[in-house]
């Protein structure tokens, strides 16, 4: 069955933020009164799932929508120091012009995710931006449900442990990115639909798979 839907995940999955959010985390660690995050910790909290990270970290759940609007508003002023992973443009523009919608789902805002992707934002046909209390399972499902596309012919990408997750829980399949802010292994332990080690593997196994139909 061919895949004709791909939701994507932006940062660490199209925008390369990791480097922007290593030099900003302890920034809003002593604004918000929680526990800094050392050089030694990084490796390790790269094989942790996001509730792990939130306990190592101590970070009160009361106090995520309050950091969460004070991180978008710190990427929107610093939207010039993130830039897109080399091949995106490439990629993108691949799936679209073998007729794989396109989809965003992300945490941040609209407006931040379509300054980050420049010209390739008009390549998807569906945003959910902005946090929410559900979680990516619903942003899912509104995506899916608004692209009128059966799930078992949707993909979700990714580079975290949430987004394996969060594509099961609404039974889809899901890709893994190598290059994001979870550690590879992490990602491998729970054994998504596909791992890919380059961009372009994106765009070979999606429309491989597409044109098969």
């Amino acid at each position: 069955m061919p895949y004709s839907l791909a939701i994507f995940d932006l940062d660490g999955t199209l925008a390369d933020s990791f480097p922007w959010f290593l030099r900003t985390i302890n920034d809003v660690a002593d604004r918000f009164n929680f526990r800094r995050v050392a050089d030694d910790e990084i490796e390790a909290l790269r094989h942790a799932s996001s509730r792990e990270i939130l306990t190592r970290l101590e970070v009160p759940l009361w106090k995520l929508p309050a950091i969460a609007r004070h991180a978008r508003r710190l990427k929107a002023e610093a939207a010039t120091e993130i830039p897109l992973f080399a091949g995106v443009e490439t990629m993108l523009q691949t799936l679209a012009n073998n007729g794989v919608q396109l989809a965003l789902v992300t945490s941040d805002s609209e407006a931040n995710a379509r300054e980050k992707l420049g010209a390739s934002a008009a390549l998807f046909a569906h945003f959910d931006c902005a946090a929410s209390l559900f979680g990516k399972p619903a942003k899912f499902r509104r995506v899916i449900r608004r692209a009128g596309v059966e799930p078992e012919r949707v993909i979700a990408i990714g580079d975290e442990v949430r987004d394996i997750e969060a594509a099961r829980a609404v039974g889809i399949a899901c890709g893994a990115v190598s290059w994001g802010y979870a550690a590879p292994a992490a990602l491998r332990a729970l054994a998504p639909d596909h791992m890919f080690a380059q961009m372009d593997e994106v765009a070979d196994v999606v429309c491989r798979i597409s044109l098969k139909a």
